[in-house]
């Protein structure tokens, strides 16, 4: 357990690690602490923004959108190496996570695949969105990667803790992809390098993957276009329209939890591609389909 750094600290613990710092506005006192709790803090989230452009990059993540206010990170890491610090205090980046995850970073062992989203991670992580479209084919420079290295290894050494303090957000929350491009092993391997950590690295236990329950998923998109508001009705749309997303059928705005028209028709794009027309396209998920998409991002499907 780890009360959270003070602007003060943190600027100073980034600034001794050799980070290029750049502060911008209030990013000291710019939070949603008055929706909730930030702390006791227990590690490090690494995103990607699929975005372009550092200024428009930094500015999204300081204000955030009419969905999903800012700051909706506490530093953002640009392609130049540096870190723009857009808030401090509780921040819209992680969301909901698998308490099985958080339990492996506070312990400091082997990251567990993600399964559940049940748990607050906007309460325990200090969150830096990276700029990258998150594509696969964007590349990170070796000043972006150095920096997020830098950055994370500085965190760690303020709270004395090592490398597997720090994971990805696709570690954290099931059918997220980021960051997309590196994997966070070998960024743990590169902060532990900077730390001097000398722990062995664990055996990895087998990864579990997330399971899509097919009834629910029909139950959701049959039902969540007519209601009111964006209801969440069941966790695994997340899942899905996340592969949605990465297939570039969906807006990632639209990857809410919420099987609306919008993410029936991204659906339906992905039952034409597999060759299916008229009503077999209808963007309700058939068993076929959904294993389809299951099985190209690492979701399993049960009736």
């Amino acid at each position: 357990m780890a009360t959270p750094l003070s602007a003060s600290r943190l600027l100073s613990a980034l600034r001794a690690e050799g980070v290029h710092v750049v502060e911008v506005g209030d990013w000291r006192t710019h939070n949603r602490n008055h929706k909730g709790p930030w702390g006791p803090v227990h590690g490090v989230m690494i995103h990607h923004t699929v975005t372009k452009g550092s200024a428009r990059t930094v500015e999204l993540c300081r204000a955030g959108r009419s969905d999903l206010p800012g700051p909706l990170c506490h530093g953002v890491i640009t392609k130049d190496g540096r870190v723009h610090l857009v808030g401090h205090g509780r921040a819209n980046h992680a969301g909901l996570g698998d308490d099985d995850v958080l339990r492996a970073v506070i312990n400091e062992t082997a990251v567990p695949g993600d399964n559940e989203a049940s748990t607050d991670g906007n309460r325990y992580f200090y969150g830096f969105e990276c700029e990258n479209m998150g594509d696969g084919e964007d590349p990170w420079p070796a000043a972006q990667l150095e920096a997020i290295e830098r950055v994370a290894a500085a965190i760690c050494r303020a709270h004395d803790w090592d490398e597997r303090s720090v994971i990805g957000h696709l570690e954290w929350q099931p059918g997220k992809v980021d960051p997309r491009g590196f994997t966070m092993s070998s960024m743990r391997a590169r902060i532990g390098d900077r730390l001097g950590s000398k722990s062995p690295a664990p055996a990895l236990p087998a990864p579990r993957k997330p399971v899509v329950d097919l009834s629910q998923l029909v139950a959701a998109a049959r039902s969540n276009p007519a209601a009111k508001g964006t209801p969440v009705t069941y966790a695994g749309v997340r899942t899905v329209e996340a592969a949605l997303v990465d297939e570039g059928l969906l807006a990632k705005a639209y990857s809410d939890g919420h099987y609306g028209t919008t993410t029936v028709d991204a659906y339906a794009k992905w039952q034409r591609r597999l060759g299916y027309r008229g009503k077999d396209a209808d963007g309700i998920p058939g068993k076929t389909s959904l294993a389809r998409l299951g099985a190209k991002h690492g979701f399993e499907v049960k009736e």
